[in-house]
């Protein structure tokens, strides 16, 4: 196979500095990994973390790096022994939905059914491991899973937030008739309103400070909060009557929305905290959780979820695509990010189309 020299890539050099650039081709896959050409990435609360401030948690970038983790392809070629996450063959010319994770399948965790905790755990767009926003990248075969024709491009790139979706709604052991507070309503938020509804939560509150967020999550048993124009803690105890819900799930910045889910949490609920902290810390009072018996669950990424996601969007039981509010080509990503940061022109999510 012939390959070209170079090819487009989206890196950032510093906080805000995001630069479309010609790099070196990835050239041919090694025994177990498969070349893709990506075809849509979609940007992340996470990609906005790193994009603003040249670092996630404790996670510092000291040289270039490409972005991107919620992506989707076509194989271009493999390596060999290339046994995609179907365990089956991948074969040149699949279409497939990827998992930026890239665990070692050898250590403790791994070997315990918990590859979102590896050890030795590598990242797509996760300083130093380089993401999806350029046209080609080397994955292993295992973190390709081939898609049915029925599923878009940009709705499988989707299938890793919707994962991080299934996997919190897990976390948080959703039973029939459980009330559950979401808070904030971004992809991830929307995504974990329709997996507490599928497991038949009622009623279900969810909090943003952006009404065209709260619009999309609009529907039956579902109760919008603007916490800008009024104070969601209050709304969720007088809707209960003073008791609280039993599941509340933190999918916001992780800042004051951490508090205000304690404090909506019924005597003995359930707290699954999903959101990413700006400046790296977990804040909520002390007494409040203890007094109540919280049971508290952080959320790493998703375990396990991309078959499950596949089926469910296959079914009809959710459209992924139905958020996006926004498209550009790879060369306008920069101009994307900008946009997505200010939180302008309504935007919910947005998509990186490599065919526009």
């Amino acid at each position: 196979m012939t390959y070209p020299s170079t090819m487009t890539a989206v890196r950032l050099h510093g906080p805000r500095d995001l630069r479309v650039e010609q790099i070196s081709h990835p050239g041919p896959p090694r025994p177990g990994d498969a070349l893709v050409r990506v075809t849509a990435t979609c940007i992340c609360g996470s990609d906005l973390h790193t994009y603003k401030d040249a670092r996630i948690g404790d996670t510092v970038l000291s040289s270039p790096l490409t972005l991107g983790h919620e992506f989707a392809g076509v194989i271009e070629e493999v390596g060999d022994n290339a046994l995609g996450g179907d365990f089956q063959p991948l074969k040149p010319g699949m279409r497939v939905a990827v998992d930026p994770a890239q665990p070692c399948w050898h250590c403790e965790m791994c070997e315990q059914g918990h590859p979102n905790l590896c050890y030795n755990l590598h990242f797509c767009g996760s300083y130093p491991d380089a993401g999806s926003l350029s046209q080609w990248l080397h994955m292993p075969a295992r973190a390709c899973f081939p898609l049915p024709d029925s599923i878009d491009d940009v709705s499988a790139a989707l299938l890793e937030p919707l994962g991080i979706a299934v996997h919190a709604a897990s976390l948080a052991k959703i039973q029939v008739g459980d009330s559950v507070a979401v808070l904030g309503a971004g992809c991830i938020g929307l995504s974990i309103l329709v997996m507490v509804k599928l497991a038949g939560a009622q009623p279900i509150f969810i909090s943003d400070k952006f009404d065209w967020r709260l619009e999309q999550a609009r529907s039956n048993y579902v109760i919008p909060i603007n916490c800008d124009k009024e104070d969601p803690v209050a709304a969720v105890l007088k809707a209960t009557h003073g008791r609280g819900v039993d599941v509340a799930i933190e999918a916001a910045w992780a800042d004051h929305s951490v508090q205000q889910s304690a404090e909506m949490v019924r005597m003995g609920g359930r707290l699954v905290i999903v959101g990413i902290s700006e400046d790296d810390n977990l804040v909520f009072k002390h007494s409040t959780v203890r007094r109540k018996g919280v049971t508290i669950r952080l959320a790493r990424r998703m375990k396990h979820t991309y078959p499950r996601s596949i089926k469910l969007v296959q079914s009809g039981a959710i459209d992924p695509a139905k958020i996006i509010s926004h498209r550009f080509p790879l060369e306008k990503t920069p101009e994307a990010f900008a946009l997505n940061t200010a939180y302008a022109d309504n935007v919910v999510k947005i998509a990186i189309e490599y065919g526009l």
